[in-house]
């Protein structure tokens, strides 16, 4: 077996099932894993904050595509981007008559503060043209299209995250399975998507797991268990 190494892990489509249900043996894995768990995601703030907690770990999150980092161990939190532009994206969105597709009770938005996130059966096309006048961009999951700002990714967040942690980026092991996670990829020292990635995490990880989802994280794991 190896020596373990930090792990920087996504959530949903890795850690879950196709119905975005955390597997009851990847929190397990968690819970054991000796070196740090860096718990990187598109979700607002508090949803990787209560998995830590839920898990039995140190809560250490990279939230909202590197928006939001937070180190419980040295009870760092530090925000990044440009929240305004964001809040004039979504006014201008709005004024157009277009909603963010999630009906009344927003969750996926509601404790949101540096991006925002449009359901996947909203229109594209103004997405991408409204975001561009106001200096932001869009990137699709596969579970929605997030307007954030450029520059502030995963990626930024891992740097943060590894500085706090005494550790350097390429320390880490980083399994994942989107386009937001190649910024992560591009910078552990070994990357692993899972069966189900999409082409541009499968193009940048180092190698591909047979299995998808939760199970294709127990493969990715499996060398240093």
């Amino acid at each position: 077996m190896q020596e373990t190494p930090p792990l920087v892990v996504d959530v949903d489509g890795t850690l879950t099932g196709p119905d975005q249900a955390v597997a009851p043996r990847a929190m397990t894995v968690l819970a054991e894993w000796p070196a740090p768990v860096v718990v990187a995601t598109g979700k607002a703030f508090p949803f990787p904050v209560a998995l830590c907690q839920f898990v039995g770990i140190e809560p250490c999150v990279i939230a909202e595509n590197g928006g939001v980092v937070f180190v419980g161990e040295s009870d760092e939190l530090v925000f990044g981007g440009d929240p305004e532009a964001v809040d004039a994206f979504v006014a201008a969105y709005r004024e157009r008559g277009h909603t963010l597709g999630w009906g009344d009770v927003d969750l996926a938005n509601r404790w949101r503060e540096t991006e925002i996130a449009v359901s996947l059966d909203q229109p594209r096309a103004p997405l991408d043209e409204l975001a561009e006048t106001h200096g932001l961009t869009v990137i699709d999951t596969g579970y929605a299209y997030h307007v954030k700002s450029p520059g502030v990714d995963k990626g930024t967040g891992l740097r943060a995250v590894a500085e706090e942690l005494g550790h350097e980026p390429e320390d880490f092991l980083a399994v994942g399975d989107s386009i937001n996670d190649v910024a992560t990829f591009e910078l552990a020292g070994e990357s692993v998507a899972v069966a189900n990635a999409d082409e541009h995490a499968a193009a940048a990880a180092d190698r591909r797991t047979d299995a998808q989802y939760a199970a294709g994280f127990l493969e990715a794991v499996e060398p240093y268990r």
